[in-house]
């Protein structure tokens, strides 16, 4: 961007300027001065001047400015951070589509992807095809746009066809030029694909100074670039360090509206024009190889070296470079046919298993909690791990004191993957699990063909009771919207719950004398509460926490009486009459409902205002025989953008589908949103499941 007698001229100036006065006539030097000082701090990470020095020349404009704010320009450094709060992001359609990326996880996979690539362009098998390969940044993904050289617009991804515009937040990163000169290429508008992303140390200083001012830290780089990019207050924004690489050209046009792309013939020239602007690029991370070896030495190459690397990488992104080949290879409704994405191996790390803690779950089971030293694991801190059950303990033969081997499957769910057991030094001991109950001291009971021991001291196990109301407030069951575990442990301990019934019972103007509370809080906590008293009774059936009891047979039962107090004369026979229920449930439900106090429960939950009777939603919609999806098995896998999934799930069901959980020979349709992982892998590899995108899905519901 700069040539090196230019980069001479403007640190010269910039001396001069910090040790004289600085006039209106210079106005424009100076910024010119600090865009070249952003450059070198942000994009070349080579700053040639100190902090100190760059707030010096900035305070200096901020003078001239104020004193002249005729003399302000959209794109002056100092125009970055917005004094205006944004209330909601609006959505706005991309220029082009950003679409997913198909993923590989292997050398064969890239090796597939090189052969179907020759196929797709006729090319013999024995013709090498030049690929670049570049990092994929694990951060938030954007789109930017310049029309006559200025930055108009930021959006996120969003769906890949609509993204929320966040420009006030964009125009805060330093690595966004205000302005760039695409005109020299005849380029009049022009849309940038990027990703943003937090350099590794930098979030390191963000957090020791939040634990300093007793702020709650942040998660990962992850998520605080991704959430920077939606924050209300850019200020907010320019406090996380947010960087943004740009990785493509999405559109180019010129002025009568034609494609610019194809005045270049390369992937790689494109991104390099980019730095040349002043963009910030991939660089050393960035490579193109004359071959598909080569790509996958070069992948493989990087996954050895990503705790090394300044930011967040979990794989890499393998392009055909040649933009003729690329226009030939085309797109899927998911993906682009010439991109292919290297998906790095689960991090893994060791620690100590310094202790195990044991939970007592809703239904009484008890699941160990492996206590670790902690340890940094795919941008986390991992510091407790499930142990699931006896069983996994005594297969992996875990102790304590043992290192042991952690994982994060997908950078999502850590696990313990064995003891290393060369490590032992004879001090580690068995884990011995309990024969009592933590909480209360029962005997704990394990059932024929089941992994779980658990306590059977329903009604004073206090740690199962906590656990169920819990459960009967959360959003799966009575979903009363702000009713936390933090709200049910705190008047649990107050003495004002000892049942469901006391839910609906609460004293309110106590409530709002509590710390932290208010009336604000009580009020709006009544509120939920009074909306949920007119569930339909399928959510009240689940709500009780009885084993194998779940949201469908729950529905089932639902369509099937008047009230929910008349099961305490249904027979086994009664239950198993009706399709998907088994006599287990049966037994369970039965059993429930043979007990008194459970009976004297439910009556106390309706005379506080809970609905016992069916309502319209517990009857079942009737299913036209011809509906679109009639007969079809349908799954939903990653994050669904536009909808919820439950809301999707039920949609479907409108349209006469199935939903399943697993994928199988059994599936007709998977649904694929962001981050599909190892179900969209598995449908596409069965060959005869239907692959569809979210806005793919919400089509179909149009039609």
């Amino acid at each position: 961007m700069y040539s090196t007698s230019e980069q001479r001229s403007l640190v010269d100036l910039s001396k001069k300027y910090l040790t004289e006065d600085v006039f209106d006539n210079q106005i424009s030097d100076l910024r010119k001065i600090l865009v070249f000082h952003e450059w070198k701090y942000s994009i070349q990470n080579d700053p040639v001047i100190s902090d100190f020095e760059y707030d010096s020349l900035f305070r200096k404009l901020e003078v001239l400015e104020g004193n002249n704010p005729s003399l302000i320009t959209s794109d002056s450094p100092t125009q970055r951070v917005s004094n205006e709060l944004t209330e909601d992001l609006p959505s706005v359609e991309h220029l082009v589509p950003m679409l997913s990326l198909g993923n590989s996880y292997n050398a064969d996979d890239l090796n597939d992807f090189d052969t179907q690539i020759k196929k797709l362009v006729n090319l013999p098998e024995d013709v090498d095809i030049e690929y670049v390969v570049e990092p994929k940044f694990d951060g938030g993904s954007i789109a930017l746009v310049y029309e006559n050289n200025q930055f108009i617009r930021g959006a996120t991804r969003g769906n890949g066809t609509m993204g929320e515009e966040m420009t006030a937040n964009a125009r805060t990163m330093p690595s966004v030029p205000l302005r760039a000169n695409f005109e020299k290429y005849n380029i009049k508008k022009v849309e940038l694909r990027g990703e943003v992303v937090i350099r590794k140390d930098l979030f390191e200083k963000m957090n020791k100074k939040r634990a300093v001012e007793g702020l709650t830290l942040f998660a990962n780089p992850r998520n605080t670039a991704s959430g920077g990019l939606r924050v209300k207050d850019p200020k907010d924004a320019a406090k996380r360090n947010l960087v943004a690489f740009v990785y493509q050209i999405g559109v180019a046009l010129d002025t009568e509206g034609n494609n610019v792309l194809k005045n270049q013939t390369t992937h790689d020239e494109s991104i390099e024009l980019l730095g040349s602007l002043g963009f910030k690029i991939p660089t050393i991370e960035k490579k193109v190889c004359r071959n598909i070896q080569e790509a996958i030495d070069f992948c493989i190459g990087w996954e050895a070296k990503r705790e090394g690397y300044d930011y967040e990488i979990d794989g890499m992104v393998v392009k055909v470079n040649s933009l003729e080949l690329q226009d030939k290879c085309g797109f899927t409704n998911h993906h682009p046919r010439w991109a292919i994405a290297f998906k790095f191996k689960a991090k893994q790390a060791s620690t100590k298993l310094i202790d195990v803690e044991y939970q007592i779950g809703k239904i009484g089971s008890v699941t160990p909690v492996a206590k670790l030293e902690p340890v940094a694991l795919a941008g986390v801190t991992i510091s407790s791990v499930s142990l699931h059950n006896a069983d996994f303990i005594s297969s992996k033969d875990l102790r304590l004191g043992d290192t042991v081997l952690v994982e994060r499957a997908g950078d999502v769910i850590p696990y313990i993957v064995k003891p290393m057991d060369d490590l032992r030094d004879g001090s580690e001991h068995k884990i011995i699990f309990p024969t009592h109950c933590p909480s209360c001291n029962n005997i704990l009971t394990r059932a024929k063909n089941e992994a779980a021991w658990r306590c059977d001291n329903v009604t004073a196990c206090q740690a199962q009771v906590v656990q169920r109301m819990i459960f009967h407030v959360s959003k799966d069951a009575m979903d009363i919207d702000g009713f936390g575990k933090s709200y049910v442990e705190r008047f649990y301990e107050e003495g004002w719950l000892k049942d469901f019934g006391d839910i609906y019972n609460l004293d309110y103007e106590k409530i709002s004398e509590l710390e932290g509370f208010g009336e604000r809080s009580a009020s709006k906590l009544k509120l939920a509460i009074e909306k949920a008293k007119k569930n339909p009774i399928h959510r009240v059936l689940h709500s009780l926490s009885i084993h194998h009891l779940g949201k469908k047979v729950s529905k089932l039962l639902a369509a099937e009486i008047k009230k929910v107090q008349d099961l305490q004369n249904w027979t086994e026979e009664n239950f198993t009459e009706i399709k998907d229920i088994g006599p287990k449930v049966a037994d369970n439900v039965i059993a429930f409902f043979s007990k008194e106090e459970n009976i004297t429960l439910l009556n106390k939950m309706e005379s506080f205002g809970v609905n016992m009777f069916q309502t319209e939603n517990d009857i079942p919609k009737a299913i036209v025989a011809d509906a679109l999806l009639s007969g079809k098995t349908i799954l939903f896998t990653g994050t669904l953008t536009q909808m919820g999934r439950k809301e999707a799930q039920r949609r479907a069901e409108e349209l006469g589908a199935k939903n399943i959980s697993a994928v199988s020979s059994n599936l007709n349709i998977l649904v694929a949103g962001e981050k599909a992982g190892s179900k969209l892998k598995k449908a596409t590899a069965l060959g005869t499941v239907e692959i569809l995108t979210e806005q793919d899905f919400i089509d179909l519901l149009s039609s």
